[in-house]
């Protein structure tokens, strides 16, 4: 595919790149030229911000590595030969996933918070944006098929997936999958799409071409479903995800692998069997967070980025000994353990999340490319050689970032890092992932408690909304702070510098734009009566929901304690982003809004009034899902 640049010539020496036309696509770009020399792109982000690559693709040619950086809006562009990056432009808010198409003439991006895919090409070593397609609802997950122009992009926000015609850039339909379809994979005939909902603990198995929901594979206690990869002969879909057990907090059940643990499973895409499974963590030296699998060409090879653990880990796939009914245990198989052709683990630092491998042409060895979040870095990881195990880092490729770190980004490495918990077991992000809630109940301890299980609040403007907990009994956010690590982690205790770099990266945290307003961040004319009716005597809910962040700062006793609860009464919590959780309340027992308004915190049970009617209750269902 040919392209044409159109160069306009201005004042002081300064060339702008404006237009590029190719193969029937309109194209936008923008590129510097100062003194004849080529500068960076226009509007993309300065050199001293930091980057935090979350995914990554080599292009089917092996000449091209595009990343996607979360916190610079960014996509960089590598050329392979010399490890170099040659470019980067400014794309939608928070990228999330990316895939190159089948020709490797273009590069689909999904932006989660901006609500779409966005179509890069490649051409004279310069990323352009051919065209953007809206998709809403907070896109993640994107399969492209290898037969035809169509992509297939999980929506979260919506529990949907959306087919795309990434060629004529329009969304041609969307099917209900479930809660919260992070990544998903298709089978190699692009006949049956396999989804993580993370949402609800399941793996499902959808028929591509009605988007009917051929069978689902639960994952007890599942959490944190991770990046989806059908196996080279088109039988499995592979994953990581942790497993959360309903077992008090203490050292024994943790090390048992009885509190969090970590798995690689499979299902099959030709028909419904029970899932397959290995357990991951070493005793005294767990694994967490588990993010994106690659298996080599030759399919001998399978290697995890365990993101917590800041390490990747790579298995001998064909004797791994996957268990189905039963198992796979608690933890790591002994088989493996001891044997280090088997198994074992390259330490990279950072955060290691998206991956890509390749064989590399002048060695014949297989190399591993890393997204690495907090090292504002692609790694490259040797990790096979004539069928030998080895561990290598053998390159770093830079991005960009700031010289010295900000006192956030120390937090953000806090917050990501299991080794801060009783023998790296989890993370503060496996309770809560990017910062917001997760699909479980869960018994923290922190209110020294045993099996009092609430679910886990979302940290957005959490440092707005003292006081702290479901009970509130917690006035000190640094105090709350140190009692999560020493106490829900059974950690170290973190020093005072520690918690303030905690607490400043929490500062950061903020709401993406929400998906169920209008294109103009308006409501519906449905949310406006839904509105009337949260501001009315009858529902009541600003007497505890009110203020900029929806919240008084109050307890109340609303009558839906437990009698094995330490303290009486609950925090009122923001409703900011309510739309995003699959569970409500603090027992978590409201598994819908709808739930929520008639039933368990309906205003006759909370304020003695009268029910909603039914286009009452809807109408505030549209209101909630708006804030």
């Amino acid at each position: 595919m040919t392209s044409r640049h159109l160069v306009l010539p201005v004042a002081i020496g300064l060339w702008v790149s404006t237009l590029i036309v190719a193969g029937g696509f309109s194209a936008v770009s923008a590129e510097t030229t100062v003194g004849g020399t080529s500068a960076a792109p226009i509007g993309s982000p300065p050199q001293e911000m930091d980057r935090s690559p979350v995914d990554l693709a080599i292009s089917p040619d092996g000449q091209w590595i595009v990343t996607i950086n979360e916190t610079s809006d960014s996509a960089s562009l590598i050329r392979v030969a010399d490890r170099t990056v040659v470019n980067e432009i400014s794309i939608g808010q928070h990228p999330a996933n990316l895939a190159f198409t089948p020709d490797g003439e273009f590069v689909l991006v999904t932006c989660a918070w901006a609500g779409t895919v966005q179509v890069l090409q490649i051409s004279r070593d310069r990323l352009h944006l051919v065209r953007t397609i809206p998709v809403g609802m907070r896109p993640c997950g994107i399969a492209v098929s290898a037969n035809s122009s169509k992509a297939y992009v999980g929506l979260v926000a919506s529990g949907e997936v959306a087919e795309i015609d990434w060629q004529r850039g329009v969304v041609e339909r969307r099917f209900h999958v479930g809660d919260w379809p992070r990544y998903l994979t298709l089978s190699n005939d692009a006949s049956r799409l396999a989804v993580g909902l993370a949402g609800q603990s399941e793996i499902a198995v959808i028929d591509v071409a009605s988007g009917e929901n051929l069978y689902g594979e639960p994952l007890s206690g599942g959490i944190n479903l991770g990046q989806m990869l059908t196996s080279a002969d088109g039988t499995y879909a592979y994953f990581p995800w942790m497993v959360y057990r309903t077992n008090p907090i203490n050292v024994r059940n943790i090390r048992l692998g009885w509190v969090l643990a970590s798995r690689i499973g499979r299902v099959r895409l030709d028909g419904p069997a029970y899932r397959e499974a290995v357990s991951l963590d070493v005793p005294g030296i767990a694994v967490a967070d588990s993010h994106d699998l690659v298996i080599s060409d030759d399919g001998k090879r399978i290697v995890a980025s365990s993101s917590g653990t800041h390490e990747l880990l790579v298995y001998r796939l064909p004797d791994l000994p996957f268990i189905a009914e039963g198992g796979p245990g608690d933890l790591i198989d002994p088989q493996l353990q001891y044997d280090p052709e088997r198994f074992h683990r390259i330490e990279v630092g950072g955060r290691p999340m998206g991956m890509a491998i390749q064989r590399d042409p002048a060695s014949g060895n297989q190399m591993v490319y890393v997204a690495n979040y907090l090292a504002n870095s692609v790694q490259v990881v040797e990790v096979v050689a004539d069928d030998v195990a080895i561990s290598s880092v053998v390159a770093e490729i830079p991005l960009g970032g700031p010289a010295k770190k900000t006192l956030a980004r120390t937090g953000m490495e806090i917050f990501y890092d299991a080794k801060r918990s009783l023998d790296q077991w989890y993370s503060c992000h496996s309770c809560h992932p990017g910062g917001g809630s997760n699909s479980r109940v869960m018994d923290t301890f922190n209110d020294g408690t045993e099996m009092t299980f609430k679910t886990v609040l979302p940290l957005q403007n959490v440092t707005k909304t003292s006081p702290w907990t479901w009970h509130g009994w917690q006035d000190d956010l640094s105090d709350a702070m140190h009692r999560s690590i020493v106490s829900s982690m059974q950690g170290t205790a973190p020093e005072s510098r520690d918690k303030e770099a905690l607490v400043a990266f929490l500062e950061t945290l903020d709401h993406p734009p929400n998906p169920y307003r209008l294109a103009d961040g308006s409501l519906s004319e449905s949310a406006m009566r839904g509105q009337d009716v949260f501001r009315s005597p009858k529902a009541a809910c600003t007497d505890c929901h009110s203020g900029p962040l929806l919240t008084d700062g109050q307890i109340h006793d609303v009558d839906t304690g437990s009698k094995s609860d330490h303290y009486q009464g609950y925090n009122t919590p923001s409703l900011l982003g309510t739309y995003a959780k699959v569970r409500w309340l603090h027992h978590g027992r409201a598994k819908s809004l709808e739930d929520v308004v008639t039933d368990w915190h309906s205003p006759e049970k909370v304020n003695g009034t009268g029910p909603l009617s039914e286009s009452e209750a809807a109408d505030l269902v549209e209101y909630l899902k708006s804030l």
